[in-house]
C-alpha cells in the first residue's frame, strides 16, 4: 500500500551545502555493481552456543564471509530488481546516506531497479505500509541527520502471524530483497526474517546494516557501528563546553550521564575527546565487583582531594548503563526483569508504584529485597518502569546521576563531620542521549554510511541473504576501504529475554585488555587532578582533513594507531 511521502521541511543554509557533499566510495565499489565479485571465504560459526544457534536457523547457519574483489559481474544487474528497506530501532546519524548509497547502487545495476521505503520501521512491513524512494525524493535527505524519510520503530516481527504477514507482503511487493538497517536486537530480527523465508522456500534476499551510537555492536569484521563517530562529537562538544564553564566559574561538578544502554563506549570515546576530571566505565565496575558504596567512595576521595587543592569543581561522565554493571543491582535488575514477566498480569491491576513494589519486595529473595528498600525511592520507582520491547529495564530512564549525587552529598557531608573533607560541593546533574541520535551526519559517517548502503545493494544483486554488510579498515582513507559481508549467524549467541532463552547477536563491550581502555587508565591519574582539559567544539565539514575528516580515538586505538 503506497503511502504520501512526509511534507517537505525547510532546509538550512548548512542543509543546502551539506546536499552537495558527494560521499567518497571505498575504490572497490566505485566503477559499480557490475566490476564486483563476491568472493566466498571459508564457513563460519556462531561466536557462542553453536549447536543451539544451528538448531534455531538450520538454513542460514554456516554461511560463509563474503569479500568483495575486482572482476565482471554483468549477471548481477541484467534482471531488474524491486527492493525493499526498512529503518529499525533508535535513530542514529546517517541513516539517509545507506538509503542514498542503496538506491544509486541499485540504479548504477540497472536504471529500472526500484527502491521502496517500509513506514514507520518493521511494522510497515507487516502493514503493508511504503513509499516509493526516487531519486528526487532523495535528492532532500542526502547527507542529513534523522530517519525522517522513512521513519523508524521497535516492532520486532517475530510470531507465526507476523512473519507470515511479512511474507506474503515482500511478495505480493514482488521484492526480490529487504535491507534492515538497525543495532543488534533488529538484525537479530533480520535474520530470522531471512531462516524464516528460506524455510518457506521464499527467494528474497535479506541484508542488515549495522546501526548504532552505542558502539555495541561491533566485532573483528563489523569495526564499527554508523552514527558512533557523529554522535560521540556532539556529546563531546556539549562535554567540552561543560569543562570550559567549569574552568571559568569554579564552583560546580557536573555530573553528565551519556547515552549507551548496555556498554560504556560512547563515555570512553567522549573521554578521549574531552579529558574531564573522572570517567566510570560500567565494564571496570563490573570486572572489580564493586558496589553501589564503592564507586560513591571514589568519587568522595576524588572530590575532597581536589578540594584540597582549592578546586572545588570538576566533570565526571557516567555511563547510561552504569547501574547494570554493579554486580548487585545488575542481579536485583535480572531478579526485577523475571519478576515482572512473571508476573505481568497481577501487577497490571495494581493502581500504584507503591503497590507494585510492596508485591515485588515479597517475592524478591531477602537480599535483594534489602537492596531495594535501601535505594531512594525515585530510584526504586524507575526500576519498576515497564520495559522495553526485549524485556529489559530502560536505563535511560534510571538518573544515576542524580543517585550518585544524592550518596555523595551524604557520604561528604560524613567526611567533613570526621574533619576529611573540607570543600565545597554544589552539583548540576545533566544526560546527554537524544541531542546525539540525529545529528548531522559527520564526513566520517556520511562515508561510511553511504558505502554500507552501496554495499548492501550489491550483496542484494548477487542473492546473498542472511548477511551484514560489512566495510572494514576504516581507520585508513575512505577509498581504500574494504567491502563485503558477514553472516548475521556468526554473531550470534544465547540470552535470557523476558525470562526466557533467545538468539541474539552478542553485544560488543569496552574490553578492559584492549587498547582503548588502557589508554584511559594510562591518563585517568593526570585528568583527574591536572584539568587537562579539551574543547573539542562543533563538528566541521569544511576545512582541513584532519579536522573534517578525523574517525574516533576508539577506533584508532584499536587499529593500532598513537593519540596523545
Amino acid at each position: 500500500m503506497p503511502a504520501k511521502k512526509n511534507a517537505k521541511c525547510a532546509c538550512s543554509q548548512l542543509q543546502q551545502h551539506r546536499g552537495k557533499f558527494e560521499p567518497v566510495l571505498p575504490t572497490i565499489l566505485k566503477k559499480g555493481p557490475a566490476a564486483v565479485k563476491a568472493k566466498s571465504g571459508k564457513a563460519t560459526k556462531s561466536v557462542a552456543d553453536q549447536a543451539t544457534v544451528k538448531k534455531i536457523f538450520p538454513n542460514t547457519y554456516g554461511l560463509p564471509e563474503i569479500t568483495f574483489v575486482k572482476g565482471a559481474n554483468n549477471g548481477a544487474c541484467k534482471k531488474a530488481v524491486r527492493v525493499g528497506v526498512v529503518l529499525s530501532g533508535g535513530q542514529a546519524p546517517g541513516g539517509h546516506n545507506v538509503i542514498a548509497g542503496l538506491l544509486d547502487g541499485l540504479k548504477k545495476a540497472n536504471s529500472k531497479n526500484k527502491l521502496f521505503g517500509f513506514l514507520g520501521g518493521p511494522s510497515g512491513i507487516v502493514e503493508n505500509k511504503f513509499v516509493e524512494i526516487t531519486p528526487a525524493l532523495m535528492k532532500e535527505y542526502r547527507n542529513t541527520g534523522g530517519f525522517d524519510l522513512i521513519q523508524s520503530g521497535r516492532t520486532k516481527i517475530e510470531t507465526d502471524e507476523q512473519l507470515k504477514a511479512a511474507k506474503d507482503n515482500l511478495l505480493a511487493n514482488k521484492m526480490d530483497a529487504l535491507v534492515v538497517v538497525g543495532g543488534d536486537d533488529s538484525n537479530t530480527n533480520a535474520c530470522v526474517i531471512a531462516e524464516y523465508l528460506k524455510q518457506q522456500g521464499v527467494e528474497v534476499s535479506v541484508i542488515g546494516v549495522p546501526k548504532t551510537i552505542d558502539g555495541d555492536l561491533k566485532n573483528k569484521q563489523i569495526e564499527t557501528s554508523f552514527g558512533f563517530d557523529t554522535a560521540t562529537k556532539i556529546y563531546a562538544e556539549l562535554v567540552g563546553n561543560i569543562l570550559r564553564d567549569v574552568n571559568s566559574a569554579r564552583k560546580y561538578w557536573h555530573f553528565v550521564r551519556l547515552m549507551g544502554r548496555s556498554a560504556s563506549h560512547i563515555t570512553l570515546e567522549v573521554a578521549f575527546k574531552t579529558h574531564p576530571n573522572a570517567v566510570l566505565i560500567g565494564e571496570e565496575v563490573l570486572a572489580k565487583k564493586m558496589t553501589l558504596s564503592q564507586v560513591v567512595d571514589g568519587l568522595a576521595q576524588l572530590i575532597a582531594k581536589r578540594a584540597k587543592a582549592g578546586k572545588n569543581f570538576g566533570v565526571v561522565l557516567v555511563p547510561e548503563g552504569l547501574i547494570e554493571f554493579i554486580p548487585e543491582m545488575k542481579e536485583l535488575i535480572s531478579a526485577l526483569n523475571d519478576s515482572l514477566a512473571d508476573h505481568e498480569a497481577e501487577l497490571a491491576k495494581m493502581n500504584t508504584v507503591a503497590e507494585k513494589k510492596e508485591f515485588i519486595l515479597s517475592i524478591l529473595p531477602a537480599k535483594l529485597a534489602a537492596l531495594m528498600k535501601s535505594l531512594p525511592d525515585g530510584i526504586a520507582a524507575q526500576l519498576m518502569l515497564d520495559r522495553d520491547p526485549h524485556g529489559n529495564v530502560q536505563v535511560s530512564l534510571i538518573e544515576t546521576e542524580k543517585l550518585l549525587v544524592e550518596m555523595l552529598r551524604t557520604q561528604l557531608a560524613g567526611m567533613k563531620k570526621d574533619g576529611k573533607y573540607d570543600g565545597k560541593f554544589s552539583a548540576i546533574t545533566h544526560f546527554f542521549g537524544y541531542e546525539g541520535r540525529c545529528g548531522v551526519p559527520s564526513n566520517f559517517d556520511a562515508n561510511y554510511t553511504y558505502a554500507l548502503g552501496y554495499n548492501a545493494a550489491i550483496l542484494a544483486l548477487n542473492k546473498c541473504t542472511g548477511y551484514l554488510s560489512s566495510v572494514r579498515k576504516l581507520s585508513k582513507k575512505a577509498q581504500d576501504w574494504e567491502c563485503g559481508g558477514i553472516p548475521l549467524t556468526m554473531m550470534m549467541n544465547i540470552e535470557r529475554r523476558k525470562g526466557k532463552e533467545k538468539p541474539v547477536i552478542k553485544k560488543a563491550l569496552v574490553e578492559l585488555k584492549g587498547e582503548p581502555f588502557k589508554h584511559l587508565a594510562k591518563n585517568r591519574a593526570d585528568w583527574a587532578v591536572n584539568d587537562q582539559y579539551v574543547f573539542p567544539g562543533p563538528i566541521q565539514f569544511f576545512g582541513p582533513a584532519e579536522v573534517t575528516d578525523m574517525t574516533t580515538f576508539t577506533l584508532m586505538l584499536e587499529q593500532g594507531k598513537k593519540i596523545k
